[in-house]
């Protein structure tokens, strides 16, 4: 596995397993890429599987020392929850510090639980802080008000939302791009789109394979979501072929600023208890 190295120096993986919705019965599926070499598992307090994730690696047998973790607070533990949350999520992952601790949607109170997360990093407590689904002002808000940089943004990022101008702000400010959602939850018009699947005809490849290639040659890092072994091991087959420059200039072309999910600018969601944790 190649790595990206942190502005803090911390090695992350180039890719990692998003486990949003996964399950008590897809625990054969986490055993099976943590035996085809994942080291990096991607969840959240509000995915609510994080003992499940323990879980897996005490039955794996990889050491600790070998995995990136990487959680997340809950829009609802935002501000003096934080430090509860995080010690909940520890307990919950049976581990005694976090890789990468994120700040799930830029909610309410988004700045106090950043000074915390600052403590916890000072602490030892965490190796990495960061951030997730935050815009520029949100991010010019932490680095104006906070003592440390984040680390990582992780944002909705595929073909049809290429984040061009965040993934700029962020290279600018040595902030690492993460990509969730890489294939657009699914999206059959992106996974079966001419230019795709000629571009991966050409290597033998699958579309969602050079989509994961694409993420990569532009410096993102990516957690794709599979419980299905055979993708699960073609999603790390991406280091033995590279894109030409044509061939990114042709996806970079199918951008449609097409965004899946909620608007981390739309206020109405993230401010309010509306927006709950995902069941």
């Amino acid at each position: 596995m190649e790595n990206f190295v942190l502005n803090n120096g911390v090695q992350m993986p180039k890719i990692g397993l998003g486990v949003y919705n996964i399950k008590n019965e897809n625990e054969d599926a986490l055993l099976y890429a943590l035996e085809q070499g994942y080291r990096h598992l991607d969840t959240a307090a509000a995915y609510r599987n994080e003992e499940l994730i323990a879980s897996a690696i005490r039955k794996s047998g990889v050491p600790r020392s070998e995995l990136f973790i990487t959680t997340k607070v809950w829009s609802t533990d935002l501000g003096r929850k934080t430090r509860k949350a995080f010690e909940d999520s520890l307990r919950k992952l049976q581990t005694d510090y976090i890789d990468l601790y994120l700040i799930h949607w830029p909610a309410k109170n988004y700045m106090e639980s950043w000074q915390i997360m600052e403590s916890l990093y000072k602490e030892g407590m965490i190796r990495a802080i960061g951030v997730s689904n935050f815009e520029p002002e949100h991010l010019e808000k932490v680095m104006k008000q906070g003592t440390i940089i984040p680390a990582v943004n992780q944002i909705q990022t595929n073909p049809l939302l290429q984040q061009e101008a965040l993934h700029d702000y962020m290279s600018k400010h040595g902030i690492q791009h993460v990509a969730w959602s890489p294939f657009g939850h699914g999206n059959q018009q992106m996974l079966t789109h001419p230019v795709l699947t000629g571009i991966a005809a050409k290597y033998d490849k699958t579309a969602a394979q050079v989509i994961l290639r694409w993420n990569l040659e532009r410096n993102i890092a990516v957690i794709p979501k599979s419980v299905t072994p055979a993708r699960l091991k073609q999603n790390m087959e991406l280091f033995d072929f590279t894109l030409s420059d044509e061939e990114m200039k042709q996806i970079a072309a199918l951008d449609e600023d097409k965004r899946g999910f909620i608007d981390p600018r739309n206020k109405f969601y993230l401010w309010t208890t509306r927006f709950i944790p995902l069941s």
